[in-house]
């Protein structure tokens, strides 16, 4: 069907072939039909905020007969339809900037290193508990750090379970919703034992690894044992500029990860490092007492493996490790695909450790961050 312009001053658009040019604060943006129609409004239903247009239901695809600017609005008459849209122009402008819906969970990441731990945020259960403005903070710490502290916890297991509550549903693992953390006759863990954990990210043998981490100290009377912590992401982006073949690498191929015991056998392919769709790091995945055959071709080996052992060697340099004590009535929350974490050694008749947690998925987490700000 032919296209026609209505006059209306300077305001007037004209529809092209696929899509509007739309002026938009100084400068033209260009919006496709389809992504024009399927961003109506009136395609959303008020209640459920879902989607109740189907656009495949226009033949040969949407096409403007009319378009204009009234009232802070893209107004387009569509051809074909009886039916007019209605766009605000703030909403087209923040898109076009970005280039996708504006996201109060895209936080900037905070990279850190060595001495970081008076920088990180605490709080105490009850004000996270008692007011939305501090669980919203507590939220963004976790995306902006990667990890907080919550202080007065009591010592009960019911402590734990309305904490995580507070950013999400707990989500299950191989080991059920919580795992307590202490020695064991017949450990099916490392940290079941008195050893020392090199530096890990947990459960990379899972589908989908388990995003924040909770551990919720109820005791600790023991000598030695101090809990290692790296920002994963920092030390990417350090390999990054140090080897950026290492880096091509590590975040181009998936390692095979596995957990195996008489009553389960978890295998899953993993990427060391973790890139977003721009290709800033946002994580690791790394364990090498979960890391299983390697699997991939062996000449690719000759130099995936020196990748790999750079990486796992800069998480243990001391520009990038931090020690804390854990202290009972206080949990320590972090990003599990972020934050590498790891556990000194200490004397198992020396005293009680004992640490609860669980996880919560990454997306309850950012949910927070939304609904909340």
């Amino acid at each position: 069907m032919p296209t026609e312009t209505v006059t209306s001053e300077l305001r007037t658009l004209v529809p092209g072939e696929k899509g509007l040019d739309v002026p938009l604060a100084g400068r033209h943006a260009y919006f496709n039909y389809y992504w024009l129609r399927d961003a109506d409004p009136a395609s959303i239903d008020p209640e459920t905020r879902e989607r109740v247009f189907d656009i495949t239901s226009i033949p040969g695809g949407p096409r403007a007969r009319s378009a204009r600017l009234d009232d802070e609005s893209l107004v387009i008459d569509w051809a074909g339809e009886s039916h007019v849209s209605r766009l605000p122009l703030a909403y087209l402008r923040a898109f076009a900037e970005a280039g996708r819906r504006p996201d109060p969970a895209a936080l900037e990441q905070r990279r850190w290193h060595a001495d970081a731990l008076g920088s990180f945020a605490r709080f105490r259960q009850a004000d996270i508990e008692a007011s939305d403005a501090v669980r919203l903070a507590f939220a963004r710490a976790l995306v902006t750090d990667g990890i907080a502290f919550v202080d007065a916890m009591e010592d009960s297991d019911e402590s734990l379970t309305r904490l995580a509550g507070q950013l999400g549903e707990v989500t299950p693992t191989a080991d059920g919703r919580y795992f307590d953390v202490r020695l064991e006759i017949a450990p099916t863990n490392l940290a079941f034992t008195a050893r020392a954990l090199e530096l890990h990210t947990d459960l990379p043998s899972e589908e989908a690894a388990p995003g924040v981490q909770f551990l919720h100290c109820r005791a600790n009377t023991v000598t030695g044992g101090r809990n290692l912590i790296v920002d994963g992401a920092a030390v990417a982006e350090a390999l990054r500029a140090e080897d950026p073949a290492a880096f091509e690498l590590l975040s181009g191929y998936q390692l095979p990860f596995f957990r195996r015991h008489d009553r389960l056998d978890y295998r899953a392919h993993q990427r060391v490092i973790e890139l977003d769709r721009d290709g800033r790091v946002t994580g690791l995945t790394v364990s090498q007492h979960l890391q299983d055959d390697m699997d991939l071709p062996q000449s690719l080996l000759d130099d995936y493996y020196p990748a790999l052992c750079r990486l796992i060697s800069m998480l243990g340099q001391e520009r990038f490790v931090n020690r804390f004590r854990p202290t009972a009535g206080t949990c320590v929350v972090f990003d599990n695909h972020r934050v590498v974490h790891g556990r000194e050694a200490f004397e198992a008749s020396s005293g009680v450790r004992h640490l609860r947690g669980c996880y919560v998925d990454r997306g309850a987490l950012r949910s927070t961050c939304r609904t909340l700000g």
